[in-house]
């Protein structure tokens, strides 16, 4: 091993230099080199909040997206190699997608005809269609949001932290340079105020003669690497300048990107609700063979309400050629309802109801157990029997 025992004690004294230069009873100096620029401490305190700010916000939205990164599949040691070997991480599925095959496992042992079977596979189906959505809003988020505020952290933050040290460091050589001159002219001047001019210690006169030259040539020297200290720091404080400044334009950019996570969380949310409306049609369409029992909460104003239940299918009438509009009333079996919950028409067949309302309600012959005609002034349609509390 090259072992340089000069370079190793010229860091050294680099390093005792340092210290002293920022102990604490130097503060007045430190107060004096900040005050090259008015807006320094300014800047500094702004880029310092984006920082703390940013990274805060980059590691929630990671979290947001990713919320169990540390898995049985290793994603987050995967993406750690991948992203050491500047390789593209694959897509990886999601747990909306992961449900849904297993949803559809299922429906295929339990038997895709059966009730409970069909009714997996087409939330199975959905269920994937809902992962599909997300792993997308996933990758839209991280190009448009995450990767810009990655970028800032560990580009732009870096290399103004870096500029920053550096100019603190072109500080503090300046700040040797005066004090080396500033030592070498009072010693330059004792040197002059020295020579004897008795002719006893002519001796004396010459070594003073000689050493005020050899102070003299210090001072010119110790001015000459004053002049090159102030041209870097003063270079360096203009780089630095240019770097501080620029933290608006970053703000801006920021901005732009908070608008395209925010447009991208609004598309799949949308894209959430229609596939959920969608699949809740799908599903009306399905015979119901289970019986709904009702749990009872208590409600805002203290009073039990009961989960709404799901609308049996109504497609009984149809299949036995009864048509709505020729149902008459009968003479006597009618009774008085009142409804327990909205419900909206699947069909003219149908009547929309409004909970709270009273309406009238009777059954005919042939007609499925689990609806009732119900009548509402000139209005007539079919409802289900659980929305409604009979009273009479």
């Amino acid at each position: 091993m090259d072992f340089n025992v000069k370079k190793l004690a010229s860091d050294a004294g680099v390093f005792f230099t340092r210290a002293v230069q920022f102990t604490p009873k130097k503060s007045w100096a430190r107060q004096r080199r900040l005050s090259w620029m008015p807006t320094w401490r300014t800047c500094s305190l702004e880029l310092t909040c984006t920082k703390n700010w940013t990274e805060k916000i980059y590691r929630q939205t990671e979290i947001l997206l990713q919320p169990n990164p540390i898995d049985h599949t290793g994603a987050r040691i995967e993406e750690f190699f991948y992203e050491k070997l500047d390789k593209k991480i694959p897509s990886r599925i999601t747990n909306g997608e992961l449900l849904g095959q297993y949803m559809q496992d299922a429906a295929n042992d339990f038997g895709a005809a059966t009730p409970y079977g069909s009714t997996l596979m087409k939330v199975g189906e959905y269920q994937r269609k809902l992962g599909e959505t997300e792993r997308e809003f996933m990758q839209t988020s991280a190009i448009s949001f995450l990767t810009p505020l990655r970028n800032f952290l560990e580009g732009d933050w870096r290399t103004i932290s870096r500029e920053r040290r550096l100019l603190e460091n072109r500080r503090l050589d300046l700040d040797v340079c005066k004090a080396r001159l500033k030592k070498a002219k009072v010693a330059e001047a004792k040197a002059s105020a020295m020579p004897d001019f008795q002719e006893t210690r002519p001796r004396n006169y010459v070594l003073s003669a000689s050493a005020s030259a050899l102070w003299s040539e210090e001072v010119s020297k110790a001015e000459h690497e004053l002049r090159v200290a102030q041209t870097e720091f003063d270079r360096q404080a203009e780089v630095t300048r240019l770097l501080l400044e620029g933290i608006s334009s970053t703000h801006v950019n920021h901005l732009r990107c908070l608008h395209e996570f925010v447009e991208a969380q609004a598309t799949y949310y949308a894209q959430c609700h229609r596939l959920m409306q969608e699949l809740q049609r799908e599903l009306a369409r399905f015979p119901n063979t289970f019986t709904v029992t009702p749990s009872i909460s208590a409600g805002p104003s203290g009073v039990a309400q009961s989960a709404m239940p799901a609308a049996p299918h109504s497609k009984a009438m149809e299949a036995d050629g009864l048509k709505i509009e020729e149902v008459q009333a009968p003479a006597a079996g009618t009774r008085k309802a009142k409804v327990l919950y909205d419900y909206d028409a699947a069909d003219a067949t149908e009547l929309s109801l409004m909970a709270d309302e009273l309406i009238t309600v009777y059954t005919v012959p042939g007609m499925d157990p689990d609806w009732l005609i119900g009548e509402r002034g000139n209005q007539k349609g079919k409802v289900p029997v659980t929305y409604l509390e009979l009273l009479s």
